[in-house]
């Protein structure tokens, strides 16, 4: 109300005073600017969340891609060593088969494959892990036929007949250059599709022909990509993928606010060919945005009632003769409020709605990560319960102060443990991206961590002589080590003949990282077959002879080489020479001197 109002004349009834011209201007003004801030939020959130979304599909598929990569070249070692294995060989020439079943379970068991069968050279299945298809006929198999056609292992996808896919890798098994049968290794792979349908809208991979060989949606299997996305109309989110397949950048305005739209991402699988794509909804995305905006939307709708309030007490304030105009603003005022109650309501809902997928999104982690971590984690749990056993007697005989070491000794372990699960991360990388620069002394040192109660209890003399300096090499620090550990297990069981058995640990530093193992028990007969698959100097039920040719292979994966020799005075010895990182040195070595 303006000083003329004021100043009227008495006997002039005051009448309803509106907004003004200054309450209209800041209304309009608060209205752009509400509009303005929410456009832009819309804008910026979107943009923020869907690199985030984008971001966490493709980690998914090259995360997805990585594993399937790695069972297929986990199980494509299988037959060239199958095919040497002595057992298998003797059966084949000699026709008895009673033992080959049992010991192809036994080998199912330890590399996860899905089925092992042993053909003789007509095509007969012979030995099996399944025993219903012994005695089947495999001759015309494609698998069968392309190993007669190679000499190498060769991988063949065979459709079957309810639609899905077969993928195995066969090799002939030869005896003096003559076929005498052929070993056959099928992949499971279909486990891989239970675990995609668990976290993404739709996940395929197709061949270097563009068929779909695996998928999340059963309809989708055996088809042309091409025609899967536009023949087949599965349910929900997958429905969505093959309706609005548009690039992210180009979906139209209306889709940011109706949630339409999906992520595609498409990888190279280093196979054969093999493709894989994937489709995220962005539902998601949509929800976290508009979650945001509803709140902006709310804060405005407070401020201008805020007001309105302010107005309505003006007026109230100024004449009765407002009264009408004050109740009107009240009521505004209500129905503002029971808004802003719907809207805290609506953003309650949405809040326990972000927590479900939150908690969701981690036991879908915990899913994906608890297999690596099982496995990484075995041989310190292993060592954990050693040291607590030998704690526990040395408490009993109260010998404090050893029991206090086992004790620290547990403490570098339960370290270890979580050394090892924040190198999970790198299992999503491919190849040599896991690889770090690290202090071969540290290797050596935590491999004779590990195996010292068996050094205790058998009382082996170690000797270790290293460099002051860091030897820094590329390479797996778990995998070193367990070369390392291999390696000394091999030269404790030499000394078991032994009076005053004993090894030596030699590291130098030149052109190349040399690690010598030495022992002194009676040597090695055999060195060209030392390193062969199945070859083992140890008595039956002590091991099967893969230890060293598994640690050769690790070592030629380092860009190095691992040779045995007899030593002058007796015993073996294993070198172990790896490349030295040359790549700034003086920084990796006083980061490697800052780690210990």
């Amino acid at each position: 109300m303006t000083d003329q109002d004021t100043s009227r004349d008495a006997s002039e009834p005051p009448h309803p005073t509106g907004l003004g011209l200054r309450g209209r201007i800041a209304l309009i003004v608060l209205v752009a600017a509400a509009i303005a801030v929410i456009w832009v939020s819309n804008d910026l959130l979107t943009k923020r969340y869907t690199e985030s979304t984008r971001n966490r599909a493709e980690l998914r598929v090259a995360l997805y891609s990585g594993n399937l990569l790695s069972e297929l070249q986990r199980n494509s070692v299988v037959p060239l060593l199958l095919s040497r294995d002595p057992a298998f060989i003797s059966a084949l020439n000699s026709g008895d088969f009673v033992n080959s079943s049992a010991r192809l379970i036994s080998y199912r068991e330890e590399i996860g494959a899905r089925e092992l069968l042993l053909l003789d050279q007509s095509g007969r299945a012979v030995a099996a892990t399944d025993r219903s298809r012994l005695g089947s006929n495999h001759r015309s198999q494609p698998y069968f036929v392309n190993a007669l056609r190679s000499s190498d292992t060769v991988f063949t996808t065979t459709e079957t007949e309810s639609g899905g896919f077969d993928f195995t890798y066969s090799r002939k098994i030869l005896n003096q250059g003559q076929l005498i049968g052929v070993i056959v290794v099928e992949v499971d792979l279909a486990k891989f599709e239970q675990s995609w349908a668990g976290i993404s809208d739709a996940v395929y991979v197709t061949n270097s022909e563009g068929r779909v060989i695996l998928t999340t949606e059963p309809r989708w299997r055996g088809l042309p990509e091409t025609e899967a996305l536009t023949a087949i109309s599965p349910p929900s989110a997958i429905e969505r993928a093959l309706e609005n397949t548009a690039e992210w950048a180009s979906l139209p305005s209306e889709a940011f606010f109706m949630g339409d739209g999906v992520i595609r991402q498409d990888a190279r699988i280093p196979f054969q060919g093999w493709r894989m794509s994937s489709f995220t909804t962005y539902a998601s995305v949509r929800e976290r945005v508009n979650g945001v905006l509803a709140m902006e939307i709310m804060g405005f709708a407070i401020i201008l009632a805020l007001g309105f309030y302010v107005v309505s007490r003006r007026a109230t304030t100024a004449s009765r003769f407002f009264q009408l105009e004050s109740a009107e603003l009240r009521q505004l005022n209500d129905a503002l409020q029971r808004e802003v109650a719907e809207r805290q309501k609506a953003e309650k809902n949405l809040k326990v709605a972000e927590q479900t997928l939150a908690q969701s999104s981690k036991l879908a982690a915990l899913g994906e990560m608890s297999a690596a971590v099982s496995h990484e984690l075995n041989q310190p749990l292993a060592a954990m319960k050693t040291y607590l056993a030998g704690a526990k007697l040395l408490l009993q005989r109260k010998r404090s102060e050893e029991a206090l070491s086992s004790f620290q000794r547990i403490d570098d372990l339960i370290e270890r443990m979580g050394a090892i699960t924040k190198q999970l991360k790198s299992y999503a990388r491919k190849g040599g991206d896991a690889f770090q620069p690290l202090d071969v002394r540290q290797s050596i040192s935590s491999a004779l961590s590990m195996m010292e109660p068996q050094l205790k209890r058998r009382e082996v003399r170690i000797t270790r002589n290293v460099p002051r300096d860091p030897v820094v090499i590329v390479a797996d620090n778990v995998r070193l080590e367990q070369v390392l550990i291999n390696l000394l297990r091999n030269a404790i069981d030499a000394t078991k003949s032994v009076d005053d058995p004993q090894v030596d640990i030699l590291l130098t530093s030149g052109e190349f990282a040399t690690i010598s193992v030495r022992d002194n028990g009676p040597g090695v007969e055999d060195l060209d077959q030392l390193f062969e698959p199945f070859y083992t100097t140890k008595s039956p039920g002590d091991g099967v002879g893969l230890g060293l040719a598994i640690s050769s292979g690790i070592v030629t994966d380092f860009g190095g080489r691992l040779t045995a020799r007899n030593g002058t005075a007796g015993g073996a010895v294993f070198e172990l020479e790896l490349p030295i990182y040359k790549g700034e040195t003086e920084k990796t070595n006083a980061s490697v001197e800052a780690a210990e």
